[in-house]
């Protein structure tokens, strides 16, 4: 078995990626929640890769249903340098009128389309992901203008990424990869029994309720393989009822940071399941 580096010893990394139900308050928290030990870490619904980052593990696979989300990521572990570049040219010339024309230009190298799309998270409102149903980024202009942060650090995020196998797919494919003593962390949209999107829409994809019995079947069939799980989602009645077979369920409280205005960001709390102790 592969024995993680211990934390205190690894510099920590920050998601350069702001992502609706980012996990950094998780990681900020409750870093002693996740397993010290396995062979893999598998990472089937991506996003900013919170989990990810902050655990750096030495073997990985990472992947997401967003095709630019994972095209960004591969772009930073082939080539930051040029991605950082690009990213600095937008630093220099955001304002509205060019972060509406950027948000309707089809960048054509990988590195360049990688740098807007960083572009467009960091200066978009509340650093949303939507799309309209032609797949169009369509999120209007934020407040900030910050778009090359103190916190940057490519070089080693694109070490990290090279430590991990990429792909855009169905998370289906990565749990099915899932081999014994392997540890997977599931963060899916937070769709609920009787509410098909208890979440919110942000893609032309809705993630239904029949999506969560597929992803709780599958991870079953991967805990029978001996995989270490993790999840997070909805702290229901229907998502306990639909994990009553994982042996630990906990409620962790947040403060929800989707909502407009600061005032109607109240605490939450969110579930987590595993399937060890």
């Amino acid at each position: 078995m592969v024995t993680v580096v211990s934390r205190e010893e690894k510099a920590p990394l920050v998601p350069f990626l702001k992502w609706a139900g980012g996990k950094r308050w998780l990681t900020a928290s409750h870093l002693a929640l996740f397993p010290s030990t396995y062979e893999r870490y598998i990472e089937p619904f991506l996003g900013s890769g919170a989990v990810f980052f902050a655990l750096n593990p030495e073997r990985g696979i990472l992947s997401d249903r967003n095709a630019d989300l994972i095209e960004t990521y591969k772009a930073i572990r082939d080539d930051w340098k040029s991605v950082e570049a690009a990213l600095k040219r937008h630093h220099t010339n955001h304002r509205p009128e060019y972060y509406y024309n950027e948000r309707d230009r089809r960048r054509q190298a990988s590195h360049t389309r990688a740098a807007q799309f960083i572009y467009m998270n960091r200066t978009c409102w509340n650093g949303l992901y939507r799309v309209n149903l032609q797949g169009k980024f369509n999120v209007p202009i934020g407040t900030k203008s910050a778009v090359c942060l103190d916190t940057d650090d490519f070089e080693a995020t694109s070490k990290a990424l090279k430590k991990a196998h990429l792909m855009c797919a169905d998370f289906k494919l990565a749990i099915s990869q899932a081999r014994n003593n392997d540890f997977i962390f599931v963060d899916p949209p937070y769709t609920v029994k009787h509410n098909m999107n208890g979440f919110v829409k942000y893609n032309e994809q809705i993630f239904s309720w029949d999506d969560q019995i597929r992803l709780r079947d599958a991870l079953l069939r991967a805990w029978d393989r001996g995989a270490l799980i993790s999840i997070t989602n909805a702290d229901h009645d229907s998502i306990k009822d639909l994990y009553k077979d994982f042996p630990f369920h906990q409620s962790l409280s947040r403060s929800s940071v989707l909502a407009g205005k600061p005032s109607a960001r109240a605490p939450t709390t969110e579930l987590l399941i595993r399937n060890w102790s």
